[in-house]
C-alpha cells in the first residue's frame, strides 16, 4: 500500500474567527442619509508555526464605508485557521501560507463581514473575490526588486 503522506499535504485542523468589531460612529444619524458610500477594503494575512508541522494563519479585513467623507462604518474581523502542512519545501511551504490558506478562510471571512454589516442595520455587503495567487506573485516581485544585486566578489550595485 503506498505511503498516503509521500507528496505534500495540506489538511484544515481548525477555522475560527479571532476577533471582530463593528463601529457604527454617526448612528442614528447615519441611516438619514442616502446609502451610497464609498467603501475602501484593506486585507493581509500572517502566519505563525505551532510546531514542526502546524502553523496558523489569520486573514485581516478592515472594511470603511465613507458618507460625505464621514464614517458611516468600520468592520475589523481576523478569520483564522490552524494548518497541518506536511511534505513541502519551503518554498510550497511559504505559498501555501499564503495563497491556499487565506483562500480557505476568505469565504468565512466575507459571511462574517456581512452578518455584522447586517445585523449594524445596512445593507449586505458581499466582498469581491481576492486573487491571493496575484497578491502572492506581487509580493514577490517587490521583494526580488528591493534586493540588491551582488557581482561575483561581493560587491552590491
Amino acid at each position: 500500500m503506498p505511503d498516503e503522506q509521500s507528496g505534500p499535504h495540506l489538511a484544515i485542523e481548525r477555522i475560527y474567527l479571532r476577533d471582530a468589531s463593528f463601529e457604527s460612529p454617526r448612528a442614528p444619524a447615519v441611516f438619514d442619509s442616502t446609502w451610497t458610500p464609498q467603501v475602501q477594503v484593506d486585507i493581509n494575512s500572517r502566519s505563525s508555526r505551532l510546531d514542526d508541522v502546524r502553523h496558523e494563519v489569520v486573514l485581516t479585513l478592515t472594511l470603511k464605508a465613507l458618507i460625505e467623507d464621514e464614517v458611516a462604518m468600520i468592520v475589523e474581523l481576523q478569520q483564522a485557521g490552524v494548518f497541518r502542512l506536511e511534505g513541502m519545501d519551503d518554498d510550497i511551504r511559504r505559498q501555501a501560507l499564503a495563497v491556499a490558506c487565506p483562500n480557505v478562510l476568505f469565504p468565512y471571512a466575507r459571511e462574517a463581514v456581512d452578518g455584522l454589516v447586517t445585523k449594524g442595520a445596512f445593507p449586505p455587503f458581499m466582498l469581491a473575490p481576492i486573487s491571493f495567487e496575484a497578491l502572492y506573485a506581487e509580493a514577490k516581485r517587490r521583494q526580488a526588486a528591493q534586493q540588491p544585486v551582488q557581482d561575483g566578489d561581493g560587491v552590491v550595485n
